[in-house]
Parts: structure tokens; C-alpha cells; sequence
């Protein structure tokens, strides 16, 4: 069934390059309009460029640092001022930080990699929530990973800054489960973009899915029709799991 999301507005972060500007594409392409937000002008206006050539959906270009926090909730105060609500929340601007053992890390590297991972997706959640309330079906799809639950060696910053996305997402979810709004992470598993590149050096990107390809994937949980919530759905599998049952 082919995803009609004419008439929805959508917000994505980290939607100048990889899965982000991908996933804003898609949505585009399904008949959102979607409100791009990334540091890189550059990638914005590409990806605007882009949106107009596929020849459907429409675009806002916002250039901001998510570790600008009056900055989102200026976004979401702009959003209620133009367009009363908000469909689609795609969460998914994040940091890699460094590989490295934890005694190694430099306190400003961590710092950065929870403001950016952690702190500014509360603040957006925070910014957003009462738009996405007003929606008839919102949907909110955090971009998570399974070093949230593999707690690799040499991961700490990153896998600690995921771990606790999921578990917003997860006390966010059961807050709202009686409302339309729904609410699910999505691990998008090893995918061929420059933080993976920058994880792992040595690794073969064409061993690795596209990120358009994760991207089509991901798109589906922002369907009006959607049920599931609280969840996490692995991309790469094309399955909702849940790591842990809540009590």
C-alpha cells in the first residue's frame, strides 16, 4: 500500500545528509511538508532541490544547532504560528562522539555527544509534544541503535546516549498511549553514512545498505495508521521489538 501523507507536516532533524535527508525525502515524496532541520545550509538547500525535482510534497528550511535549545522551542512556537499542529516527528540529528576506551574520553566529548544525542531531543520532544497532541494520528519516531543494548567495548559515550533516547521514548509512549499520538524508536542497524564511516574506518561501505534504502524503511512508522507504540523497529529486519517488557 503505497503511504499518502498529503496535507501532514512533518519535522526532521539531521536532514542535510544520510538517513535524515533521506527520510525527509521520503515523506516528501509521500506528500508531506516537511520541516528540514540540520546545521548545514548547504545540505538543506540540496535537499530542497531535491524535493522540488521529485515533484511532490514541499519543504521549510530550518538552519539550526540542536545544541541551540531556545532555538527548538522557538521551532515549536513558529510551528503553532503557521500551521496549528504537527504531524510527524523524526528525531534523529546525532553524534558520534569517539571510539574509545571510557577512561580515555575528554569530558567536552562526552558532554557534546549527550547535548546533542540526549538533551536537545528532550528539549525537542518538549518543544513539540502539544503540536503533535493537536494532530488526529501523530507520530514520533526516535532514531535509536542497538549499541543502546550491545554495550560494545569502546562505546560508551555514544551507547549510554541511545540507551537513554529509548527510554524517554519508552515513558513518552506509555504517557500517551490512550491519545492518537504514537510513539516508537527506530534502529536503523549498520547503514553506509559518514558516522559509520567515522565508527568503523576500515569497513567496505558497499557492504552496507544505502540509506535510502533504511529510509524507506523507517517512513512506514509514520503512517496514520499505525498502531503500535512504545516500540522499537529494527530496519534493518523490517521488525517491531522490545528489549525489555515494561513492568
Amino acid at each position: 500500500m503505497t503511504l499518502d501523507l498529503t496535507g501532514r507536516v512533518a519535522v526532521v532533524t539531521g536532514a542535510s545528509r544520510g538517513i535524515g535527508y533521506f527520510i525527509a525525502r521520503e515523506l516528501a515524496a509521500a506528500g508531506a511538508h516537511v520541516i528540514a532541520v540540520a546545521r548545514t545550509v548547504g545540505g538543506l538547500e540540496e535537499l530542497d532541490d531535491q524535493i522540488k525535482a521529485d515533484g511532490r510534497g514541499q519543504a521549510t528550511l530550518v538552519p539550526l544547532d540542536l545544541t541551540d535549545m531556545p532555538g527548538i522551542d522557538r521551532l515549536g512556537g513558529a510551528i503553532h504560528e503557521r500551521w496549528g499542529k504537527l504531524d510527524i516527528l523524526v528525531a534523529n540529528a546525532g553524534v558520534l562522539g569517539v571510539i574509545s576506551p571510557i577512561g580515555h574520553v575528554e569530558a567536552k566529548t562526552f558532554e557534546k555527544v549527550m547535548t546533542v544525542n540526549v538533551t536537545s531531543t528532550w528539549r525537542l520532544i518538549r518543544s513539540v509534544d502539544p503540536l503533535l497532541r493537536l494532530s488526529d494520528a501523530g507520530r514520533a519516531i526516535i532514531l535509536s541503535s542497538n549499541a543502546a543494548h550491545s554495550a560494545r567495548a569502546f562505546w560508551a559515550p555514544y551507547a549510554a546516549s541511545k540507551a537513554a533516547v529509548e527510554t524517554m521514548m519508552r515513558s513518552w509512549a506509555h504517557e500517551t498511549q490512550s491519545l492518537p499520538l504514537r510513539v516508537n524508536a527506530a534502529d536503523p542497524g549498520a547503514t553506509r553514512t559518514a558516522m559509520r564511516a567515522q565508527a568503523v574506518p576500515g569497513e567496505d561501505p558497499d557492504t552496507l545498505p544505502h540509506p535510502q534504502e533504511i529510509a524507506r524503511r523507517i517512513v512506514p512508522l509514520a503512517s496514520p495508521d499505525l498502531k503500535e507504540t512504545g516500540l522499537i523497529y529494527q530496519a534493518k529486519h523490517n521488525r517491531f521489538v522490545t528489549y525489555r517488557q515494561p513492568e
